[in-house]
């Protein structure tokens, strides 16, 4: 058995940004970026390692809408159109930098990088990247899990339970529609969790998810082995904590690793260093200056004077910090270990696209990182939850403390003066969606009205999404943010209208139909109220009244 455990999470996710009434559109370049960044590169990587022989084990969440997105066909033709620019950028670049040797071979390598991107997106996977993931799972390398299905953020919904319980349902069908099977793990969007939510979840066979380390920390019972272990809510479901000493040194770019100056600077591009007319051709509306992913500089230091970026250099540091962190973990075991009678588990979740998009070299350290644990004598272990619980199946009983990611700690970053806006009408429109399913419980298939609803559960869903709200929070493609918003609620108030007055256009239905295609098969009866029955089923279970001694811990399990 492994002295210790990493548990290291990949989440990935983007909001649904596909618009098909326009031929060129900003914000969908936002999937294309990440393809080209983050997943193709994580993708390379976990299949070099395969080829090698390297047995590796993670966990990584794939969004609803991230997965809608990888098979769109739409979405697919883009991308590659997406890909010829980029690749006559780069023939421009190579010209263009003749005489300045750093400048060159840095377009010649980003050149050789669009077209492994090609290769993997359509030669080795046919343009859908989630048959990768596929595989890996059926690999047995990789556990994959979900998260709600447009990334609501389900404590801003919790006044309406049918508003939560249809982001997770929806989920669990998404994900089984796609790979076969129930997920037994939930990534909750933005670590978002309050009590009570594992109930939904285990409802779905939902097994486990993952809390920020102050929600595990301020549960119900402080935890015997604080982070180092998982607990088990009272249904069962287990709660595992980030550990903030393991993340910092992945994310912080003040604290951890990204910040080296060897590594590549993100924000200086030459989508903003050249003149207009050089990238002209990458402009969506011929105005509007964009970020190329041709980056030459290296973060060199808290200074406006940039070096030029050396990516043999930076692999090498990649590498070197992916032996930093397999260390520090490992004293970390040691520290741990010894007040045990069980390995110590060390969680270490993050977005996916942290590494490549914004870590250039992230998949880099990740995939080295996994090269050296494999090659170790099996001290630390990479594991997933399932794994874990399976092996470790007796837990303590706890209930996770209410919290989020977010600045703050708790609903803060979520709910605030920039988002409170939108909340009041997500609820109205929570709350009508309820009563309509619940009245139409009946209503065939195929019928104006069974379609029409149908879309209205859409248009909601997509309202809830909790990127909107993060977008206003963070200044950035704010109006855009606002405007989706707006437009779904409106598309939903719409078909309310519609449906009360009885005059549904099929028209304009097919239109939205045609706007907003996500989750065709839904089923609007999933905001129905759940049947109740009698008292019983309206009394809450009583909270526990008592601390779990040390030798009733160890007897009370999953």
């Amino acid at each position: 058995m492994a002295r210790g455990y990493l548990n290291v999470v990949l989440h990935g996710h983007l909001p649904y940004v596909r618009h098909p009434e326009h031929d060129h559109f900003l914000e969908e370049r936002w999937f294309f970026e990440a393809l080209t960044e983050s997943y193709i590169p994580l993708v390379s990587a976990f299949d070099r390692l395969l080829e090698e022989g390297v047995r590796f084990r993670l966990t990584v969440s794939l969004s609803p809408t991230l997965l809608a997105m990888l098979g769109d066909p739409l979405l697919q033709t883009r991308y590659l159109r997406y890909l010829d620019l980029l690749e006559k950028l780069a023939e421009r670049e190579l010209r263009r930098t003749r005489g300045e040797t750093a400048f060159q071979r840095l377009a010649g390598f980003y050149r050789d990088r669009l077209g492994e991107a090609r290769l993997v997106f359509q030669g080795r996977y046919g343009r859908d990247l989630s048959r990768a993931f596929e595989k890996y799972r059926d690999l047995g390398v990789m556990e994959l899990i979900t998260t709600s299905a447009t990334h609501g953020y389900l404590p801003a919904l919790q006044t309406q339970p049918s508003a939560v319980r249809a982001q997770v349902v929806v989920a669990v069908e998404a994900f089984n529609r796609r790979f076969g099977g129930r997920p037994r793990g939930f990534w909750l969007p933005e670590c978002g969790y309050f009590p009570g939510l594992e109930a939904t979840l285990r409802d779905q066979g939902i097994r486990h998810f993952t809390v920020e380390a102050h929600g595990l920390l301020h549960a119900s019972f402080r935890p015997h082995y604080g982070l180092a272990a998982p607990i088990a809510c009272e249904n069962g479901v287990a709660a595992f904590g980030r550990d903030p000493e393991a993340a910092r040194q992945v994310w912080s770019s003040a604290e951890g690793y990204p910040g080296d100056p060897v590594y590549r600077e993100f924000y200086r591009d030459i989508g903003f260093d050249l003149e207009f007319k050089d990238v002209r051709a990458l402009s969506p509306d011929g105005r509007t200056r964009v970020y190329t992913g041709f980056k030459y500089y290296r973060v060199t230091g808290p200074t406006d004077q940039k070096e030029p970026y050396d990516p043999h250099r930076a692999a090498r540091r990649a590498a070197e910090h992916a032996d930093h962190f397999l260390r520090s973990r490992w004293e970390q075991i040691q520290r741990q270990a010894p007040q045990m009678d069980v390995p110590p588990v060390i969680t270490v979740p993050f977005d996916a696209e942290l590494l490549g998009h914004w870590w250039y070299e992230g998949p880099i350290w990740l995939e080295a990182l996994l090269r050296r644990t494999a090659a170790q004598n099996g001290e630390v272990e990479f594991i997933t939850p399932t794994d874990y619980l399976t092996r470790h199946p007796t837990l303590q009983k706890a209930t996770p403390s209410a919290s989020s990611w977010g600045a703050g700690g708790f609903n803060g970053f979520w709910i605030n003066t920039d988002t409170d806006w939108m909340l009041p009408y997500l609820h109205d429109a929570a709350r009508k969606m309820e009563e309509l399913a619940g009245a139409h419980r009946e209503e065939p298939e195929g019928t104006l009205a069974d379609r029409a609803l149908r879309q209205a559960a859409r248009s909601l869903l997509l309202a809830q999404a909790s990127d909107w709200g993060f977008i206003m929070r963070n200044g950035t493609a704010v109006e855009y943010a606002h405007q989706r918003v707006r437009d779904h609620l409106a598309r939903f108030n719409a078909l309310m209208a519609a449906l009360a007055a009885g005059e549904i256009d099929s028209r304009r239905l097919a239109a939205l139909e045609a706007l907003d295609p996500l989750f065709a098969w839904v089923d609007f009866r999933v905001f129905a109220p759940l049947p109740r029955h009698g008292a019983a089923a309206r009394r809450r279970p009583a909270p526990a009244r008592r601390r779990l001694t040390s030798a009733a811990r160890a007897g009370r399990g999953l």
